[in-house]
């Protein structure tokens, strides 16, 4: 019995053995330049970033669809899911310890067993502890705890970078709904003036002044300028109704007033593209799906060497219930068992393989997810740019449009030039400022995606 309590000891100290590759992140560089900037200075960006646009609603929106939000309430599930497992994965390397009772009465047959010599009826009580023990000699418990470990904290990360993606979609809809409501008071501020410009029309054609073509053209104007009111008002409740279901709420049972508000743009400093690179989480989730692919190597690796284990058992068991727990009703047995693969048709071998390929395949996704971030900062930062561009070119465009307007309507009132001038100029108008007003609400959608780009907070 000495001999086989020496086994413990000695399985013990062997347990430290782990098959397979260490982990080791692979190099990767996002450069020192980025190529919409030259400016890598850093300036530490807010968990909550949205404050930095100073809007209350938006801040209430976002922190309402944090905490409603069901697709979040989903991955944070997934999340304490992982993390229930990684402690069925800790287990492994424990002994398990179990209490078996048990009682029953045996009765044999007449023509089998001679009833004069045994007893046809027996009783049979028993209660024990069961021990076993998986020594783990090549590792393979220890890998599966370490991927079951970075597999919790890609799911972590892939939570974190859900909420990221939230929030930056919470005030994506926002932006819009707002440039939607500026779009909307510019055409209603239109649609005034063409009433008056009808009515006025209309009283010179009633006076024989005219011969109605001014007042056709009028009425076609304001019956446009209605038409794009329905189409302003129409996307704005497609709007509204992406806030409500990103909140957590039926679309009947959330509004916004209708407001213009004054656009605050921030500004947002990038840094170098390797310190964007170390705080996106979904690289972060990336690097820990590599960790689990790569510790799955050591599990397939295991497998082709024996499995040992360790049993005993300790306990009570009498033909007698009043003589059960009497020292003669003891027992005990000890023991050690191997399974050593001989034969598998190759099983083995295809699980490394696909164990190595899988790795493989985390590897290509974790350079891609490099890229990707990169490019996103990119596009952010093009965006940006274009759209002050733009912004200028309309300011002006809008600027020199009213300068038209006001000459085609004194042409007009001169007897100059048509109806039609005055309608073109009004129009182009009306245009330009639409486009200012969408150009404003989409300068902080980029802002908002650069904020996503840059992996949020530094928190």
């Amino acid at each position: 019995m000495n001999h086989h309590l020496l086994l413990l000891p000695i399985a013990l100290l062997l347990g430290s053995c782990k098959l397979g590759p260490d982990f080791k992140l692979p190099a990767a560089s996002g450069g020192s330049q980025w190529k919409e900037t030259r400016d890598t200075s850093a300036e530490q960006l807010p968990d909550k970033w949205w404050q930095l646009f100073r809007d209350a609603k938006l801040n209430q929106l976002v922190e309402r669809s944090l905490a409603a939000n069901n697709d979040l309430a989903a991955a944070k599930a997934r999340v304490e899911t992982a993390r229930a497992l990684v402690g069925v994965d800790r287990a492994r390397l424990f002994p398990t310890l179990n209490l078996a009772t048990s009682a029953g009465v045996n009765r044999s047959s007449d023509n089998v067993i001679n009833s004069s010599v045994v007893k046809l009826t027996n009783n049979d009580f028993r209660s024990s502890f069961k021990l076993a023990y998986d020594p783990d000699l090549w590792g393979r418990n220890q890998r599966l705890l370490e991927s079951s470990t970075a597999q919790a904290a890609a799911s972590a990360a892939l939570f974190d970078a859900q909420r990221l993606g939230l929030a930056t979609e919470v005030a994506r809809q926002y932006f819009v709904l707002r440039g939607l409501d500026a779009q909307e008071a510019v055409v209603k501020d239109t649609l005034v003036s063409r009433k008056e410009a009808l009515d006025l029309q209309q009283t010179k054609t009633d006076a024989g002044l005219t011969d109605g073509l001014a007042a056709s053209r009028a009425r076609t104007e304001l019956e446009l300028a209605n038409n794009d009111l329905a189409v302003v008002q129409r996307q704005r409740s497609s709007a509204e109704h992406a806030l409500a279901v990103l909140c957590g709420a039926r679309p009947a049972d959330f509004s916004l007033p209708t407001k213009v508000v004054e656009p605050v743009l921030p500004t947002l400093r990038v840094g170098v593209p390797g310190s964007v690179l170390l705080r996106r989480p979904d690289v972060r989730a990336a690097s820990q799906q590599l960790r689990a692919a790569n510790a799955q190597i050591g599990v397939a690796q295991s497998a082709f060497y024996p499995n040992f284990s360790l049993l005993g058992e300790a306990g009570l068991e009498s033909l007698n219930l009043s003589n059960f727990v009497n020292a003669e009703s003891r027992i005990l047995s000890l023991g050690a068992g191997a399974l050593a693969p001989v034969f598998d048709a190759g099983t083995n071998q295809s699980r490394l393989a696909a164990a190595r390929s899988s790795y493989d395949e985390a590897l290509a996704g974790y350079r891609q997810t490099l890229l990707v971030a990169l490019r996103e900062v990119e596009d952010a930062l093009a965006d940006l740019k274009g759209l002050s561009r733009s912004r200028a070119a309309l300011e002006a465009a809008l600027a020199s449009s009213k300068d038209s307007r006001q000459l085609s309507q004194e042409r007009y009132n001169q007897g100059l030039t048509s109806y039609l001038e005055v309608v073109d100029a009004d129009r182009t108008v009306l245009q330009t400022r639409l486009a200012l007003s969408a150009v404003d609400a989409q300068h902080r959608i980029s802002l908002a995606a650069l904020a996503k780009a840059l992996g949020g907070g530094w928190k």
